[in-house]
């Protein structure tokens, strides 16, 4: 049986030196072989303590039961700051709850079908764009996958296709920020005292400043806009104009700059990683991708309608299967906010508690052939099973990631609309190998060959 690649594990101990050496190129493969079949590990430093936890009934208690007494760690925050400022990714208590009730009603059910056309012209513009990499040679698939989840993102939140000059300049130099931001920022490790100016790279503060100007730039626009009443019902209209249940009070500029910061990082990586992934897997495994693309087949030459996607029940159990093997989040880090007892062990106030979809969608006490690709799993007892229990991609609980319902809905309609155009093959010399930055991708990218599907 061919299994998907997965990184290797690190052997043995190492110390501190080592083990930062190892987080450093990458998260996953720094990490011991046993947190797979773990329900509890404890790692410590001399600056704090961490545990990982896999047991579903642990993960329940922190996400679901008591989620206030465990706020996402502070350290978290750290390497984001200059792009993302206080936006609800980083945000904990009475403030990210407000940012909460102001966003959500945007990403209600009713809302994703009104955003659904600009979604499916995205996955037009893809499925053109990509002809001119349907000649049989090797293609790097990630670069294409990121232009079309930022075509979603600026579709969807502001009205305007990748090709404006802004969404573009956008997105360039988001590229930019990724190649200039380190993994994990040294304050992440070290506490320094709040007032202390954290190391920040000179390059990451001024992409980051570049990009959170542009964004400044469009938000007043669209501010400009709300207040003639010329503005287009999108996501970004929603949300500016939501006012806070509680209070009444509607996102200021430099609040709603934050936000749609983290939309683009979250909205955009994210997407890009999950749909590079199921590509080549659907590569690796051509029978799968044969019924992939026989049943996006049935619909009109425009694609699927918003009411048809609940008949791709295939091509969404083959995305949700992607999403188990390579979720593009593989770790959450929570707090403790008071002392704590865990499996018969005290863990102290402010420990940090590491909760990993990765080690989660992959153990082998809760999943069968943990490490093997079948879609077909969800329609079994142990399937059905894994995902009520241990199968969080968006997280769980009240802080369950806004744009959950509308990632599976992207995810699933790009998927079929590129299935159905083209064949993907995967290049034996150039295979995939994942690491984890900040999200999942290939360690050299992702390459396959793409040809055009007759009929497509």
């Amino acid at each position: 049986m061919i299994l998907p690649p997965k990184p290797p594990s690190r052997e043995g101990r190492v110390s501190l030196r080592r083990y930062l050496k190892l987080f450093k190129a990458d998260i996953l493969s720094a990490q011991p072989a046993r947190l797979y079949r773990a329900w509890m590990a404890e790692f410590r430093t001399p600056f704090f303590r961490s545990y990982l936890c896999n047991q579903p009934a642990l993960v329940d208690l922190v996400l679901k039961e008591r989620p206030d007494d465990f706020p996402k760690s502070d350290r978290v925050r750290e390497g984001l700051t200059p792009l993302l400022g206080n936006s609800v990714f980083v945000t904990n208590g009475e403030e990210w709850k407000r940012q909460r009730r102001i966003i959500d009603p945007a990403f209600e059910g009713g809302r994703l079908r009104d955003v659904f056309p600009a979604m499916r012209a995205a996955g037009q513009g893809a499925v053109a764009r990509m002809a001119h990499l349907a000649d049989g040679s090797p293609r790097e698939i990630e670069s294409e996958t990121s232009h079309v989840a930022a075509d979603v993102i600026f579709r969807t939140l502001f009205s305007i296709p990748i090709e404006n000059e802004i969404a573009g300049r956008v997105f360039e130099e988001f590229r930019e920020h990724q190649r200039t931001q380190p993994v994990v920022n040294i304050a992440a490790l070290i506490p320094f005292p709040r007032w202390m100016p954290r190391p920040y790279r000179k390059r990451t503060k001024q992409t980051a400043a570049v990009i959170r100007g542009l964004i400044r730039q469009l938000t007043s626009e669209r501010m400009a806009e709300i207040k003639t009443g010329t503005a287009p019902d999108d996501l970004a209209t929603k949300i500016m104009t939501t006012p806070d249940p509680v209070d009444g009070k509607v996102f200021e500029t430099e609040e709603m700059v934050d936000q749609v910061a983290i939309f683009f990082l979250a909205g955009h990586e994210t997407s890009a990683s999950a749909l590079a992934w199921a590509l080549y897997l659907l590569a690796l495994y051509p029978e799968w991708q044969d019924k992939v693309a026989a049943e996006a087949q049935g619909f009109g030459s425009e694609g699927p309608d918003f009411k048809d996607m609940s008949k791709l029940a295939t091509v969404r159990d083959v995305f949700r299967e992607t999403l188990r093997l390579y979720p593009p989040v593989p770790m959450m880090v929570r707090e403790t906010a008071q002392p704590e007892r865990f499996r018969d062990r005290d863990v102290p106030k402010g420990a940090q508690i590491v909760l990993s979809p990765w080690h989660q969608h992959r153990h082998e006490r809760i999943w069968d052939a943990p490490d093997a690709f079948d879609p077909a799993r969800f329609a079994t007892e142990n399937g059905r099973a894994g995902l009520r229990s241990a199968y969080m991609p968006f997280s769980a609980g009240q802080r369950v990631c806004t744009g959950a319902g509308f990632a599976m809905i992207e995810g699933v309609l790009l998927l079929a609309m590129l299935v159905r155009a083209y064949r993907f093959e995967i290049v034996p010399e150039r295979p995939a190998m994942p690491v984890a930055h900040l999200t999942v991708r290939g360690k050299d990218g992702i390459w396959l060959k793409v040809t055009a599907r007759e009929g497509g």
